[in-house]
């Protein structure tokens, strides 16, 4: 006997548990195809680049290919220059991001909830997000000296603001039917902060996270360009001032890897704290 479905009625959407079982079921290459395909592109790349260097295509005063790239890495691996410089310039990253995300989460929050004190300090946050930071440097360095110091500042200017603005976004976009049915309760102010403004706003500060990360990459590397004796920076700008290509791009490349592998650590935390969120009907969150 044919069951058929009543005139006008809608199927309802697969919940988030069918839609994870049924992700389940896929392949490997189903599952990871956007990781497949970008790995795969960036394998094109290197080849294309190795075959042009060895073809000689690639002056080495200008530029330099991948194997070349590798030998010389190795070099800077086992004489311990390279490690040395890691350690300086991660630090010094580490140090100033950690006191980005204590700072700017907590500042974020309270100009989110507070509107009279979004008024007062949004034409600032403004002002210093639009300000082209790089030229305040040499002034930094005056300020803080060559070493560390200079270095944490730059990183944490560099990565607050994204965090501040977009926890400000977070907590400014909050569904306000959940606010209604948070006072409907009866609930406190604190327990709606806690239960409905700060999970909402998870996202929008992972998000901040994500781009405080790049930030806070490109100010620590340009404060040991201006000024320094160590670090990535550091041996980026030497080895250009000696025609040391090779060099040059395993600082820059040390530098991209560490930004991308922090980004998909960043990502990952991410698609955790969003699990809460309820499925849309096409199955995106």
């Amino acid at each position: 006997m044919n069951r058929t479905m009543p005139m006008g009625a809608v199927m309802s959407p697969p919940s988030h548990r069918a839609m994870t079982k049924r992700a389940r079921r896929m392949g490997f290459g189903a599952r990871h195809e956007g990781a497949l395909i970008g790995t795969l592109s960036l394998i094109v790349v290197f080849a294309v680049w190795e075959i042009a260097w060895q073809l000689g295509w690639i002056s080495p005063l200008f530029f330099s290919g991948p194997s070349a790239i590798a030998v010389k890495f190795v070099e800077l691996v086992r004489n311990g220059k390279l490690l040395m410089y890691l350690s300086y310039t991660g630090a010094n990253f580490l140090v100033g991001f950690t006191l980005a995300i204590l700072a700017g989460v907590p500042f974020g929050i309270l100009l989110g909830w507070y509107r009279r004190l979004f008024f007062v300090f949004d034409p600032l946050v403004t002002a210093l997000y639009s300000m082209p930071r790089i030229a305040l440097y040499p002034l930094f360095i005056i300020w803080f000296g060559i070493g560390s110091s200079s270095k944490i500042f730059i990183v944490f200017l560099s990565a607050v603001l994204p965090i501040v603005v977009n926890t400000i976004a977070g907590v400014r976009n909050i569904d306000p039917d959940l606010l209604k049915a948070a006072r409907a309760y009866c609930a406190s102010d604190r327990q709606i902060f806690t239960s409905v403004a700060l999970p909402s706003s998870v996202p929008f500060i992972l998000t901040g996270v994500r781009q405080a990360i790049a930030h806070g990459l490109v100010g620590v590397v340009i404060s040991e360009l201006f000024a320094g004796s160590e670090g990535i920076g550091f041996m980026i700008s030497y080895a250009g001032q000696i025609y040391a290509t090779d060099e040059l791009l395993v600082g820059v490349l040390c530098v991209t890897a560490a930004g991308m592998l922090l980004t998909m650590a960043a990502e990952r935390v991410q698609r955790h704290f969003q699990r809460w969120r309820p499925a849309a009907p096409n199955g995106t969150r």
